[in-house]
């Protein structure tokens, strides 16, 4: 008698969490949409503008939230089961986060990948400024199928930043460039089964390999990826000078000593062994501490690491990662029950208000689904991934990196989804129809 009490005391508890956390979860994400109106008080208020700005910053969002959904799980069911469930989840991929891009966004690494693109933009029949923009809003995008979609976006971020989020540029066209950024991010990780986290989350379960991905979502990405970075360069071309195609992630570094090949081919060795890594996280930290000792002893050649940047970046996944755990109970019966047509507009619309790696983790847990369903709901899930910043893993780190090209020094949610509604259009339009 006592057990049976027991184990209804233990449902209800479960009930009250699951409620609370689908609460939270929506308190985060009004947080998010509304955190450009606390950069706003932040002026109005100077008494208060340091707890505004930080409640400002889009990175802190779901962290912030993530502590509060511990804090009212530790009254609810106890400390012991507060703390045994957030060391429950899982946070390689945070961790992962912030070390590629700490390593992605380093000197040698961003000074090899510029001179690789400016040698493949003079060849180009176009302006220099303008084919450098389409590369880093079309190739380098593609080139997350190798390196992972969080690297593509740290160095397509960097090299943009001074061409096209800077004064002189129109809001409504940053906008639009950014949402055209992380939407071919989001689709352009899909050549492979290892550089997509929505994708990685079900290709072991359901034996996906890289020639799969490339036969049946890859070579429809490349076309939509190319489609929306032509089409975002052509409203660019009139406000691109020459003068913006130096592309210096630092200021200063101009007068820097020019990068021994021998410095850039560690660096560029230590990113592909973070890469390879990516699922070992004992083993790719080790690497990258390893990587701090080097840079450190060569700090001539270096421009300051963007470890601020990556920590805050990683602090908001690490917030997805236990906020997101809670959702389960009302997120798999949605997906579970919605046909194949119905389940790629529902993954669409689902992924802006969850990450796309957990829904379509979610996915990979329902047992009978069909290879349409499968297609649809991973289909879904990337093109719907540059909606929000939460949409898709990799996006915290570009609003990181970008969000100072931007008014009041803010990435504004309602901007971004309206700058990304067309390029989800495009990349929707090519897995469905092609």
């Amino acid at each position: 008698m006592h057990r049976a009490a027991s184990s209804v005391h233990k449902e209800t508890h479960l009930t009250t969490i699951q409620i609370i956390s689908a609460i939270i979860f929506g308190l985060a994400l009004i947080h998010t949409f509304a955190a450009k109106s606390f950069e706003t008080l932040a002026s109005r208020h100077p008494r208060h503008a340091g707890l505004l700005h930080l409640l400002g910053e889009v990175e802190v969002v779901f962290g912030f939230w993530a502590f509060i959904l511990i804090i009212v799980m530790a009254f609810v069911s106890g400390g012991d089961a507060a703390i045994e469930y957030a060391e429950s989840r899982q946070y390689t991929e945070p961790l992962f986060v912030f070390v590629v891009m700490v390593v992605a966004a380093s000197r040698p690494v961003l000074d090899a990948v510029q001179r690789l693109l400016k040698g493949v933009a003079r060849i180009m029949p176009l302006r220099t400024e303008l084919a450098l923009v389409w590369l880093g809003l079309a190739l380098v995008p593609l080139t997350g199928s190798m390196i992972t979609e969080p690297a593509a976006m740290t160095l397509a971020a960097l090299m943009l930043a001074p061409q096209i989020f800077r004064p002189g540029i129109p809001e409504w066209l940053k906008y639009g460039a950014l949402g055209v950024l992380f939407v071919n991010v989001s689709i352009g990780g899909t050549l492979t089964s290892y550089a997509a986290p929505p994708v990685l989350m079900v290709a072991t379960t359901w034996n996906w390999d890289s020639a799969y991905m490339a036969s049946h979502f890859g070579w429809k990405a490349a076309i939509a990826v190319v489609v929306n970075a032509t089409g975002v360069s052509i409203l660019l071309r009139k406000y691109l000078h020459s003068n913006t195609s130096d592309i210096k992630p630092k200021a200063g570094e101009a007068e820097a000593p020019k990068v021994p090949l021998a410095v850039s081919l560690v660096h560029m060795i230590v990113l592909a062994g973070v890469v390879m890594l990516a699922h070992h996280p004992v083993l790719f930290f080790g690497l990258f501490l390893f990587f701090l000792g080097f840079v450190q002893a060569y700090e001539r050649y270096q421009s300051p690491l963007i470890l601020k940047e990556g920590l805050l970046v990683g602090f908001f996944l690490g917030g997805l990662v236990v906020l997101g755990g809670m959702q389960q109970w009302w997120l798999q019966p949605i997906v579970s029950s919605l046909k194949p047509l119905a389940l790629f507009f529902g993954a669409l619309g689902l992924t802006a208000i969850t990450d796309n790696a957990a829904l379509t983790y979610l996915g990979s847990l329902i047992v009978g689904m069909t290879e349409e369903a499968k297609y649809m709901l991973v289909a879904g899930a990337v093109a719907g991934g540059g909606l929000t910043v939460i949409a898709n893993a990799p996006n915290p780190a570009g609003v990181s990196l970008l969000r100072r090209g931007f008014k009041d020094e803010s990435i504004g949610a309602v901007g971004l989804l309206a700058g990304a509604l067309l390029p989800t259009a495009v990349a929707a339009l090519a897995f469905l129809a092609l």
